[in-house]
């Protein structure tokens, strides 16, 4: 079975049904990638470089799209390879990987189709009965009645997990302080609150999310001020307290507090992998295999991480096809503890995910449909019509975001 042809379609939906996280994105964009045959099957993928700069994706899986024409899905890790050097002046790490990872992700889902099996056996095998899945909950919205009924909301849907972010969201509107020693004190009445509300047996996610603030980057000394703090509160891990432009202070903060360390959503490729799993710089790593260069360096990440003890909590944010490349991922990596899990998802990934999604108890089962158990049909192409300008980014003078 030969592939004849290559396709990006942009789409353009709500966000979310979550009325919490609705509060800061209403809608988001999303680029599926289509890998036809000389047969009646076709491998999906996404790239989660749809949701940020999806004008971007289609001309780039153009370029690749010669290296791909004729070929087969006997040897997927061969065609990454013939990718990767294609772009090798400009796309080693960024968006080459990022692009990349929706065409991967498409010729494993051909790939599982034709043999009739999950992708998770192709990537090595299921080696998980269930892992335990977090709602993915963003902001912390405030005040804190209405933070209180956003975890309600999410244990009435099932978890037993949640994740937040530092800082807080009144009305639409970022709230928190932005020096020392007020962060340390706001972090912690928040946690103190939130451990209190759920009880010792929910386990209890928080994120920085300074990989994606450059306007208000905590330094080390913030950091490890505030794992400090919330060292009483058992947090499951902390995710990207530092940015991504300084893996010796990720090292640091590891050595200093009892806190698992974790972060990795905004890496792409191997050996920028490499770099921080040398330095010691995560007890968690969070791959994306919608982002990180696909499923293929997904596994190869994973493995890297194990060979250094390494554990992974799955990154994913991208919509219902990188939602189950990550789902496919976790469960053929041997060291997984958590996933990530849009929580309340919108019609979006309702349709492209369909009944693949098993989630019962607080954990999320394997996958049983070949290939990834995705579908993009006519309808959900014509109900969720791509509306230019819908990316996420960050806002900067002369290019603000509005959604």
């Amino acid at each position: 079975m030969k592939i004849t042809d290559v396709r990006t379609t942009l789409l353009t939906g709500p966000c979310t049904n979550d009325p919490f996280l609705l509060e800061c994105r209403e809608r988001r964009s999303a680029a599926f990638i289509e890998v036809f045959t000389d047969g009646d099957l076709i491998g999906i993928g996404e790239t989660y470089g749809g949701y940020f700069c999806p004008e971007l994706i289609p001309p780039a899986v153009d370029l690749y799209k010669p290296i791909l024409i004729g070929r087969t899905v006997d040897d997927i890790e061969q065609i990454w390879r013939d990718m990767y050097h294609c772009e090798n002046f400009w796309g080693r790490v960024g968006l080459g990987p990022i692009v990349i990872s929706g065409i991967d992700a498409a010729l494993w889902d051909l790939k599982g189709k034709i043999q009739g099996v999950p992708v998770y056996e192709l990537l090595g095998g299921l080696k998980h009965d269930s892992l335990l899945g977090y709602a993915s909950g963003g902001p912390s919205n405030y005040p804190k009645d209405r933070l209180a009924a956003k975890l309600d909301h999410y244990a009435q849907l099932g978890f037993r997990a949640v994740k937040l972010s530092s800082g807080g969201l009144r009305d639409g509107q970022e709230i928190g302080p932005e020096e020392l020693p007020a962060i340390v004190d706001f972090e912690a009445d928040k946690l103190q609150f939130v451990r209190a509300h759920v009880g010792p047996d929910f386990d209890i996610l928080l994120d920085g999310h300074m990989g994606n603030r450059p306007d208000k980057l905590w330094d080390l000394e913030i950091a490890q001020a505030v794992m400090t703090a919330l060292e009483p509160f058992d947090l499951f891990l902390f995710e990207e307290a530092l940015h991504y432009t300084n893996p010796w202070g990720y090292a640091e903060l590891r050595k200093g507090t009892t806190i698992p360390i974790a972060g990795g959503e905004c890496l792409t490729g191997e050996y920028e992998w490499q770099v921080y799993i040398e330095q010691d710089c995560f007890d968690i790593g969070q791959p994306d295999a919608a982002f990180t260069g696909g499923l293929t360096t997904f596994m190869k990440v994973a493995a890297m991480l194990e060979s250094h003890d390494m554990r992974i909590a799955t990154h994913s944010w991208a919509a219902g096809g990188g939602f189950m490349q990550n789902i496919h991922a976790g469960f053929a990596a041997a060291n997984t503890d958590i996933l990530e899990i849009a929580p309340d998802y919108g019609p979006l990934h309702s349709e492209v995910i369909g009944d693949s999604f098993i989630f019962r108890d607080g954990r999320v089962h394997p996958p049983q449909k070949p290939g990834l158990g995705i579908e993009l049909s006519d309808d959900t192409r014509r109900r969720f019509p791509f509306v230019p300008g819908s990316g996420e980014f960050n806002s900067v003078p002369g290019k603000i975001l509005t959604d």
